[in-house]
């Protein structure tokens, strides 16, 4: 039987010996099946980085047990595999499907034991826990390149409002993996407001389109309308369709270089939008005569509106502002999977999308992304203004 830890973002980030050995198990599974169900040079790259980054942080580096106190320019050991350069490499020959098999199941032994050996505190164990994430943000990466599953659909629920309260947005000192981003909590005051119960979805945003929203300034910011001039776009990512339903182009499987455009299918109008990017999400709120979400409007409802049926993990949702750090975020920690923005301008995801592993879909959790990101599963909710 699957314990229950596995998928409890909590207990993930503050998991000791025992817990992360299985996860490190059941993350490299994930990944082998996806590999599995496509070997283009894509996939296998991918793969790679997982063994790679084990060797790395874990395997090869001296100083592991310090944690977040570790140089990370230090010296190392050498690797098992003196080809994972050439794997990782964006261009060239990808790894032999059979060597990298090998190569990842080498890899994760020498893993398992040097946790089996670990201490059991917060600094030894934290290159584990950050194998871990990347691993399971591998996994992610490569359902959105294939554009592989897809949201689930939600009938239309009404908005939620909020009362004015106090809310500790960002993560509180404590123990356990906290990302750069959620360093650290501090109380913020939030008038009330109103928020979407669920992603807006397709049916909402094809009346949008419809209503000639790709062809009305007023609707887009100075940056969202040179964005739709030099793009040409006329609908999300992907999109083929948006008139009496949606036609998406998917292309399952599709990652070998030279396969076609794919196949298109109808996507489901109760299912929420994706591939758009924030200028879009911008839009289509003006065009309604709403706003996004703050980060911690987002957050606290999130929080404490599930009961009342705010959902969310469906799509990662773009919110207001662009990114900055809260008090006291202090420098990048070594293996930051999502560092703060070193320029300005860059946007904000709050959230998980259908594929993002259920441990890591913590509320607290933020994602950084160019406003003109629509690659990923992202979408957006919105606010009465």
């Amino acid at each position: 039987m699957r314990s229950t830890a596995l998928d409890d973002p909590q207990a993930i980030r503050h998991a000791g010996r025992e817990l992360l050995s299985l996860a490190l198990i059941d993350s490299r599974n994930r990944l082998l099946h996806l590999l599995g169900e496509e070997e283009s040079p894509l996939a296998l790259r991918q793969c790679a980085q997982a063994g790679w980054f084990q060797e790395h942080w874990i395997g090869c580096h001296v100083q592991r047990q310090r944690g977040e106190a570790c140089d990370p320019g230090a010296p190392r050991l050498a690797g098992v595999e003196p080809c994972i350069g050439q794997w990782r490499a964006p261009v060239g020959a990808p790894p032999v499907p059979a060597e990298l098999r090998a190569y990842l199941g080498e890899t994760l032994d020498i893993t398992l034991d040097l946790l089996a050996a670990s201490a059991e505190d917060d600094a030894a164990l934290y290159f584990f826990r950050r194998a871990l994430q990347h691993e399971d943000r591998l996994a992610e990466a490569l359902m959105e390149a294939r554009r592989q599953g897809a949201p689930p659909q939600r009938p239309e629920r009404a908005p939620i409002g909020l009362p004015a309260q106090r809310w500790q947005l960002g993560s509180a000192p404590g123990g356990g993996l906290v990302p750069q981003g959620e360093r650290w909590a501090h109380e913020v005051a939030l008038p009330e407001f109103e928020i979407d119960a669920q992603a807006v979805n397709w049916a909402r945003y094809v009346e949008f389109a419809d209503d000639g929203g790709y062809d009305r300034p007023e609707l887009w910011s100075v940056a969202g309308w040179s964005w739709v001039k030099a793009s040409g776009r006329r609908a999300p990512r992907h999109v083929e369709q948006l008139q009496h339903g949606v036609l998406a182009q998917r292309r399952p499987g599709g990652l070998q270089r030279g396969s076609g455009s794919g196949n298109v299918q109808r996507v489901h109008a109760a299912q929420p939008v994706m591939h758009v990017t924030r200028h879009e999400a911008e839009a289509w709120c003006r065009w309604a005569g709403r706003r996004l979400p703050t980060e911690p409007e987002w957050e606290l409802a999130a929080a404490r509106a599930a009961g009342r049926g705010f959902a969310w993990g469906d799509v990662r949702e773009w919110v207001a502002g662009s990114a900055r750090p809260w008090p006291g975020a202090g420098p990048m920690p070594p293996a930051e999977r999502d560092p703060l923005p070193a320029v300005p301008g860059v946007g904000v995801q709050r959230g998980a999308s259908f594929a993002c592993s259920p441990r890591w879909r913590h509320v607290k959790a933020r994602r950084f992304a160019d406003p003109m990101d629509d690659s990923g599963f992202c979408g957006f909710r919105s606010c009465a203004i």
